[in-house]
């Protein structure tokens, strides 16, 4: 009975650490090796990105981008993937 309540706990936290790092289903995420600072120049980055993966976007400002006719929230998320900062971009499906 514990390994059963151990096990069920182990895949809570797994589901609830990838919901956290947006791996959500809808949800576009992409890693960029390079930081970002300024907005103009972010936002065409991940444009380019997006342009390279053959989907068709264009940005509305306020963070909202077109992407394949749908209407997407653009979000940023610093993370440390073996002790190096990564910056992470989700764009979030707008309901």
């Amino acid at each position: 009975m514990e390994v059963f309540l151990i096990l069920i706990i182990a895949i809570l936290l797994l589901f609830g650490f990838n919901r956290l790092m947006g791996y959500k289903k809808g949800n576009i995420t992409i890693d960029f090796d390079d930081r970002y600072v300024n907005n103009k120049k972010y936002v065409e980055a991940i444009k380019q990105e997006l342009a390279s993966q053959g989907r068709q976007v264009s940005y509305k400002g306020n963070r909202k981008f077109i992407i394949d006719g749908r209407s997407y929230i653009f979000m940023e998320q610093n993370v440390s993937m073996g002790g190096v900062p990564l910056q992470r971009t989700i764009l979030k499906p707008e309901k």
